[in-house]
Order: structure tokens, then sequence, then C-alpha cells
């Protein structure tokens, strides 16, 4: 009984949020565009589902989500465990928190995979690039970007150093990057940066954090416990602009160690390849 009212009082509360959305969709269809919407049944239909799967998966955010990663940060950072796995005498060091961030890069890598806001944009990504963006390549690189902002931030969490020296200092890096990485690639990766914080990843990540902030010793939850979605969102860029520019360099040298190896045949008096009777041909 207690649940169906839980989802009742979530529905209503739902629609109310989704409600300006609506209401500005169809007021600019009528009154500005002033044209009936084709397949309008349709549409209400998938408002409609919008509206349900909505409801579901803050419901699920509230039972699952959300106490797993609460419940991980805790069962990471408990005495008992710490004392058990810590690597250093004394006082606990932030080395003794390793597990914390082996399970913060974990967890970073898994969710963005599964990440459908990611996955659509990979996917648009390799159809209007003709396949020259690999779906799984981007999807891996921006993957490790955000296991790697999460175990950073984690690391920060730990530390309580401020969050905008790291913060400065990516940015500073992207900046760096952005002169010397392929010009299509760049807005593709600013864009990755935003996708990753989306319905999988953002509930977990902001579970962490709070659950790291309250049981690490001398950690606000309110100062120390939010940020990480700010890592998530800013190493994905990072990485993105690094696997391009990894990828470039290592196709300009396979076409010049072919064109080298070319032009020794050819020298030989042997039949020139392809991509050398081109640079002839010039």
């Amino acid at each position: 009984m207690q649940f169906i009212e839980e989802l009742g009082a979530l529905l209503v509360a739902t629609f109310f949020d989704v409600l300006p959305i609506a209401v500005i969709i169809f007021g600019f269809q009528f009154l500005v565009i002033r044209k009936r919407i084709h397949n309008l049944k349709a549409v209400l239909t998938g408002m409609l589902y919008v509206l349900i799967g909505i409801t579901f998966f803050l419901l699920g955010l509230e039972q699952a989500l959300f106490p797993i990663g609460r419940s991980m940060a805790e069962q990471l950072t408990n005495p008992e465990f710490l004392q058990s796995v810590r690597i250093t005498a004394g006082e606990l060091q932030w080395q003794d928190y390793y597990w914390v961030y082996i399970f913060a890069f974990a967890i970073g890598a898994g969710t963005t995979i599964a990440e459908p806001a990611l996955i659509a944009v990979a996917i648009k990504a390799n159809e209007v690039s003709a396949g020259a963006i690999g779906i799984w390549g981007l999807r891996v690189a921006v993957a490790i970007g955000v296991a790697f902002g999460l175990a950073l931030g984690t690391y920060r969490i730990v530390t309580g150093t401020p969050m905008h020296y790291y913060i400065i200092s990516g940015y500073i890096i992207v900046v760096i990057q952005t002169f010397f990485s392929p010009k299509m690639i760049v807005p593709l990766a600013y864009d990755s940066g935003g996708v990753t914080t989306s319905t999988v990843t953002v509930p977990l990540v902001a579970a962490l954090g709070l659950g790291l902030a309250e049981t690490v010793p001398g950690r606000s939850p309110l100062i120390d416990g939010f940020g990480l979605i700010a890592f998530a969102s800013l190493c994905p860029i990072i990485s993105v602009m690094a696997y391009a520019q990894l990828s470039s360099f290592r196709d300009a040298r396979a076409l010049k160690k072919k064109l080298k190896e070319e032009y020794y045949l050819n020298k030989a008096g042997k039949e020139p390849g392809k991509a050398y009777k081109a640079k002839t041909d010039k």
C-alpha cells in the first residue's frame, strides 16, 4: 500500500515537472508555426510513455541507485575494512583508501559504457563521419576519461584539497589540446563531457560522493560531497581529444612508413604502389 502511494505521488509530481515542456512544444506548434501536429495520437502516447518511464526511473533512483552508491562508500571507508587492507602505519593516509579509488574508476567506466545518451551520440557521430569515428572507440575513450575523473575526484575528497585547483588545471589542458587536436573531433569532445552526466552515471556518482564525504573523517557532505560530476564532465573532454591525437599520430606514421617503403621499391626498379603513384602524379 505504501509503495502504491509513493508511486502515485511521484507520478503526479513528474506530471507537473513534464507539463512545462509539453506547454512549450504545443504552444509553439499552434501559436507560432500554426500547423497541426502530425500523428497526434502517437505523440500523446509517446509522452505518456515518457511520463511513466521517468516516474519509474526516479523511483529506481530512490530505492536502488542512491542506496547502492552510499552503501558502497560506507563499506569501503569502514574503519574495520580499512584496517584490514591498509598499507601504511599510524594514522590512516590517502594511500589506505586505494579500494575507494579502484571502485570509483570501475563504476565510472561501467556506468559510462552503459550510458544511453553516450550511445546515441556515438552512433550519430559514426553516421555523420562516414565511419571515421568508431562507436566503440568513442565510448571507450569517454569511459576512460570518466573513470579517471572519478578516481581523481574521490582522491580529492579523501585528501580534502581544494577542488578548483583540479578544475582550473584540467581546463588549461583542454584549451591547449584544442589547438592541437583534429578540428572535427573538438566539438564532439566537448559534447562528450556533457552526455556522460546523464541518467545512469549521475545518481551513482552523486551518491558515492555524498557517502564518501559523510564517512571520511573531517569532510563536509555539503562542501566535499559534491563536485564528482564536474570531474566526470571534464576528464572525458581530455580523453577524447587525446584519443583523436593518438589516432592521428598513428595514421600519419603508418602513411609515412608506407610511402617510404614504396619509394625504395620504386628506386629499386619495382612497380610503385598506389600511394606513391598518387604522390608522384601531383
